[in-house]
C-alpha cells in the first residue's frame, strides 16, 4: 500500500528541493524523489544545476580566470612570475569537491526539515500516486494529496553529433576533460557554449564556436552583445555566426581521435577538424517516461508539462515547476516557482514575477540583464528613454584593470518607471539585482539616481546610468 504524504516532489533539482523544503517548513508531510547519482555512484541531490551545471561550471570559470589573469592582467599590477602551469586534474578535483559539498548539504537540509528522500526514478500514476523504481531494483509507491513535478531538463542531442562522452560531449563531458584540448569546437553560442568555451580557451585551447543564428546573443540588448563580441574576440574566441552544422565524423583512435565538423555559412560548405566537440544547442524538458497513462497531465509539442500561471496542471493536486514547464530554464526561476507552489498548497499567496527574473552569462566580461531590451520596447510601441554609463569612466573598474563594458537603464518616457537594465562588465552578475529590486518595487530611474552609492564602487556605474536617463550624469557629457 502506498505511503501517504501531503506533498510528493518528483526531482530534487533547484525547483524540486526548494519546493520540498518549503512545504516541510509549512508543516506538510513531504517526500522528494531523485534519480541522480554522483561520480562515486551514490545519490547526489541538486539536479543538473548543482551536479553538472551552474556550480561546477562556475568553479572552472573561476579557476581558469585566475590562470588567465596571471598572463593578461597581473603584469599591469606589477606582479611577475615564471612558468605558470595549470594542473587540470587538480582543477577538476576541486570542482568535484565543491559539488560533493553542496549535494551533501541538500541531503542534510532534507534531514533537518524532515523531508523523506527516495532515490530512484519516479513516475506519476493516475490518482496522484508516484511509483518509484529505486536504484536497488525495488519499487515503492507514494501517494500525495499534492504532487509537484520538478523533473528538470536534459541536453539536446543532435542526430548527426551523438554524444560519446569522450570526443563529442555535452556540458557534462566538457566539465570533465582530463587535459586541455588542443582544438575545441562548440556548436551553439549560448550560455553553456560561451562559458565552457571560455574556460578551455583561457587554459590554452584553440576554441571555435559555431552559431547557426546570424546574430550574436539575440536575446540580449544589441549594444551589450556588441561589446561582449568585441571582448571575446580580443580573448581569441573564434565565433562564427550563420554557421549551420550538418555532419560530424570521428576519425582516428585513442589519443589521436579527431572530429571533422561539416558546416555551411554564407560562403558555402566548410569543414573544421578538432580534438573535442561540445554540443551546446540548448536543453529540453526531461519528461520522457515521467507520466503513466491516465494521469490527465498534458504535455506540449516541446515535451513541456502544460501549466497555468500558478504552475497548476489542471489535474487536481498536480503541479509542475522548473525546467520541465514554460519559461526560462534558469535555476533561480525554478527556486521561486518551487517555493510559490509550496506556499499555494499551504493556502498562502504564491507568485513568480517573470518580468523581474535576471539573466546572467558568467564569461569575462560578465553579461546580465533584467526586463525589456530596446528592441522589445520598440516592437511593442512603448515610449522609453535610456541612460548608459561606461565602466571605463569608473574609478574602481579602472583600478581593477577591468574597464570593459557599461550599464544601460531603460525607463518609461512618461512615468520614468524602470523597464529594463542591461549590463556588461566586471561583476555585473551581482550588480543586476539593483535593477531587479527597483523593478520589483515599481521604482523609477530617478529613484535609482537619488540613492547614494558608495565611492569608489562598481555599483556607481548604475547610479551614473540612472542619472543619464534624466540627462544629468556628472561624469560624462549628456
Amino acid at each position: 500500500m502506498a505511503e501517504q504524504f501531503d506533498v510528493v516532489v518528483i526531482g530534487a533539482g533547484p525547483a524540486g528541493y526548494h519546493a520540498a523544503i518549503r512545504a516541510a517548513q509549512l508543516g506538510l508531510k513531504t517526500a522528494c524523489i531523485d534519480a541522480a547519482l554522483g561520480k562515486d555512484g551514490k545519490p547526489a541531490l541538486g539536479g543538473t544545476c548543482l551536479r553538472v551545471g551552474c556550480i561546477p561550471s562556475k568553479a572552472l570559470l573561476d579557476s581558469s580566470r585566475q590562470y588567465w589573469n596571471m598572463g593578461h592582467i597581473f603584469g599591469d599590477h606589477g606582479i611577475s612570475f615564471k612558468d605558470a602551469k595549470m594542473d587540470v586534474e587538480k582543477m577538476v578535483g576541486r570542482k568535484d569537491a565543491i559539488v560533493k559539498q553542496f549535494t551533501g548539504g541538500i541531503a542534510q537540509l532534507f534531514k533537518a526539515n524532515k523531508v523523506a528522500a527516495y532515490y530512484g526514478f519516479g513516475q506519476l500514476q493516475a490518482g496522484n500516486v508516484v511509483k518509484v523504481k529505486q536504484h536497488d531494483g525495488s519499487e515503492v509507491e507514494l501517494k500525495g494529496t499534492n504532487v509537484i513535478i520538478a523533473a528538470g531538463s536534459d541536453s539536446i542531442e543532435l542526430p548527426f553529433a551523438k554524444f560519446d562522452g569522450e570526443t563529442i560531449v555535452d556540458n557534462v563531458g566538457a566539465l570533465d576533460f582530463t587535459e586541455v584540448p588542443g582544438r575545441l569546437a562548440v556548436i551553439g553560442a549560448g550560455v553553456i557554449g560561451l562559458e565552457l568555451g571560455s574556460v578551455w580557451k583561457r587554459l590554452g585551447a584553440e576554441v571555435t564556436i559555431l552559431e547557426a543564428m546570424p546574430e550574436f546573443l539575440a536575446a540580449a540588448d544589441a549594444e551589450v552583445a556588441k561589446v561582449a563580441a568585441r571582448e571575446f574576440k580580443k580573448q581569441g574566441l573564434d565565433i562564427r555566426l550563420g554557421a549551420k552544422v550538418s555532419k560530424t565524423e570521428v576519425t582516428g583512435k585513442g589519443k589521436k581521435k579527431e572530429v571533422v565538423v561539416t558546416y555551411t555559412d554564407g560562403e558555402g560548405e566548410k569543414t573544421l577538424t578538432v580534438d573535442k566537440l561540445l554540443v551546446a544547442v540548448g536543453r529540453r524538458a526531461a519528461t520522457q517516461g515521467l507520466l503513466a497513462e491516465g494521469t490527465g497531465v498534458q504535455v506540449n509539442e516541446r515535451g513541456q508539462i502544460v501549466v497555468d500561471d500558478h504552475c497548476h496542471t489542471g489535474v487536481d493536486g498536480v503541479w509542475a515547476v522548473g525546467d520541465c514547464v514554460r519559461g526560462p530554464m534558469l535555476a533561480h526561476k525554478g527556486f521561486e516557482e518551487g517555493i510559490a507552489v509550496a506556499e499555494l498548497i499551504a493556502g498562502l499567496p504564491g507568485h513568480v514575477n517573470f518580468d523581474t527574473i535576471p539573466w546572467v552569462i558568467y564569461t569575462e566580461p560578465e553579461l546580465a540583464w533584467v526586463g525589456k531590451t530596446e528592441a522589445q520596447l520598440k516592437a511593442e510601441g512603448i515610449p522609453y528613454k535610456a541612460g548608459s554609463f561606461p565602466f571605463a569612466a569608473n574609478g574602481r573598474a579602472v583600478a581593477m584593470v577591468e574597464p570593459a563594458g557599461f550599464v544601460k537603464v531603460l525607463a518609461h518616457a512618461e512615468t520614468d518607471r524602470v523597464l529594463g537594465m542591461h549590463l556588461v562588465g566586471a561583476n555585473v552578475s551581482e550588480l543586476v539585482h539593483e535593477g531587479v529590486l527597483t523593478m520589483e518595487f515599481s521604482g523609477s530611474a530617478d529613484d535609482l539616481a537619488r540613492i547614494c552609492h558608495a565611492h569608489p564602487s562598481l555599483s556607481e556605474v548604475i547610479h551614473d546610468a540612472a542619472m543619464a536617463v534624466g540627462k544629468r550624469a556628472i561624469h560624462k557629457a549628456n
